[in-house]
């Protein structure tokens, strides 16, 4: 070439070493952020995907920090109620110990009263004080709120409940067949004993054997078997000669058995309408889904709601009521969608809400119906009642905490360590790759200025020309 205006070779050497130099840029910014791209110009596609799973991992991390938070609840809450376990078996064993009042002197058992009032205001003070991180959880605050409830409903428990979109859910009861008590009849004319009757009955809580002389009576027979009802769990009656055994209880666990073991006397055994009859439990739906039915309570168990209702003995109303709120709602998933959240009830469980169909806590307080000066053996199966109510909250919180809190972390975590890899191998650089990028670049840069010299150069060649 022997132009001097224009030097093509320099014009091309400049181009190659702007992008050397680009190149190296580049090589340097990723070394220096640990990322491959740094701008959208990088990889726009790459941007977007990237941007995607940052956000995907952000979410998913929120969830695992949400599924502690709530494990940490759970836990609180269980330490709290395994307290109340712990005054509740103590209260059970001074009923029994006050039960013995042959043997206890009234100083004693006022004693028992005493720590049994003391224990109650133990247990009303865990209910208030038990919170996380500033909120109570054990003081009903928890719990769900529902309308009025029908009047036929001795106990309601609402564990958990998905009210979606619109903050409410309805609850609908069919009840197609009511719970009905185990029965057997003996007809009348086969009470002219004209010998001895040996006879066992047996029912839901116990056996009890009896012997009845010549010449007893049916209203003695009657009187006999009602006065150990609480420990057979069976109760007589008579109308029109007719004796009636029946079982206290209601449903499947009730039962009736009469085994005669000295027949001789009469034809009793003859003129029994059975020897062995059980009660049936309550038939329902709710919501269209069949509940399950023990004795007079119902229950369900779907993946929009849990819940348990104990309805009047016998009663076979319909029942209507909504769910309008409540219940401690616990985000375990990226996503804030109904199907990514939980929602329980935790009830209160101060002595004025424990209980259930024979009664309620606070009664067996100094002066109450079931106090140990009036009722110990109603008292006695109040705290039964209560201890299963309290076992059966921990149950469920536990199964909750195991389940569905634990095996939720352990899932998000595996989740967010996928989306994290993906995430870097799209936007994370290659070291060994960038470095070698840095060596080649920075070579070219030399070589490139070098060249860019030796083509500024050229045109003083043409000055030669000249002389």
């Amino acid at each position: 070439m022997t132009r001097i205006n224009t030097n093509t070779s320099s014009q091309i050497a400049q181009t190659h070493l702007s992008r050397s130099n680009a190149d190296l840029q580049t090589s340097l910014t990723r070394l220096s952020t640990g990322l491959r791209i740094n701008a959208g110009k990088d990889d726009p596609a790459g941007l977007i995907a990237s941007e995607n799973l940052r956000r995907d991992i952000t979410s998913v991390r929120r969830a695992v920090t949400n599924s502690q938070r709530a494990n940490q609840l759970i836990a609180t809450a269980d330490g709290a109620l395994g307290q109340v376990n712990v005054l509740l078996n103590d209260i059970r064993g001074l009923v029994t110990e006050a039960a013995n009042s042959g043997a206890l002197s009234t100083e004693q058992i006022d004693a028992n009263q005493l720590q049994i009032d003391s224990s109650l205001e133990a247990i009303d003070r865990i209910a208030t004080v038990t919170t996380f991180q500033g909120r109570k959880i054990l003081d009903g605050s928890l719990d769900f709120i529902t309308d009025t409830v029908p009047a036929t409903v001795v106990d309601l428990t609402i564990d958990q409940a998905n009210l979606g979109a619109t903050s409410q859910i309805a609850v609908d009861i069919d009840i197609s067949a009511e719970a009905t008590q185990a029965q057997i009849t003996v007809a009348s004319g086969a009470f002219d004993l004209n010998d001895d009757l040996v006879v066992q009955i047996t029912g839901q809580d116990g056996a009890e054997v009896f012997s009845f002389n010549s010449g007893a009576t049916l209203s003695q027979i009657v009187d006999a078997v009602n006065l150990v009802t609480d420990a057979t769990g069976v109760t007589a009656s008579q109308a029109a000669g007719v004796l009636t055994l029946e079982s206290s209880a209601f449903g499947s666990d009730a039962i009736v058995d009469v085994d005669v073991i000295d027949g001789s006397a009469g034809n009793f055994e003859a003129s029994l309408s059975a020897t062995r009859v059980a009660g049936v439990d309550i038939v329902a739906t709710v919501n269209g889904v069949q509940a399950n039915g023990e004795g007079n309570t119902l229950s369900v168990n779907s993946a929009t709601l849990d819940i348990s209702v104990t309805v009047d003995d016998g009663d076979s109303t319909d029942l209507n009521f909504n769910i309008t709120g409540g219940g401690a709602i616990f985000q375990l998933g990226p996503d804030v969608v109904s199907n990514q959240q939980a929602r329980i009830g935790i009830q209160s469980v101060n002595t004025g809400s424990l209980g259930g169909i024979t009664g309620r806590l606070y009664e067996l307080r100094s002066g109450g119906d079931r106090a140990l000066d009036t009722d110990t053996t109603g008292g006695a199966r109040i705290i039964d009642e209560v201890i299963t109510k309290v076992v059966e909250l921990r149950g469920r919180l536990g199964a909750f905490q195991r389940t569905t809190l634990e095996s939720n972390i352990s899932s998000l975590n595996d989740t967010l360590s996928n989306l994290t890899e993906a995430e870097s191998s799209i936007r994370d650089a290659d070291f060994a790759v960038e470095s070698a990028n840095l060596t080649r670049a920075q070579i070219l840069v030399q070589s490139g200025t070098s060249v860019l010299a030796i083509a500024n150069q050229t045109p003083q060649n043409i000055l030669s020309l000249l002389r």
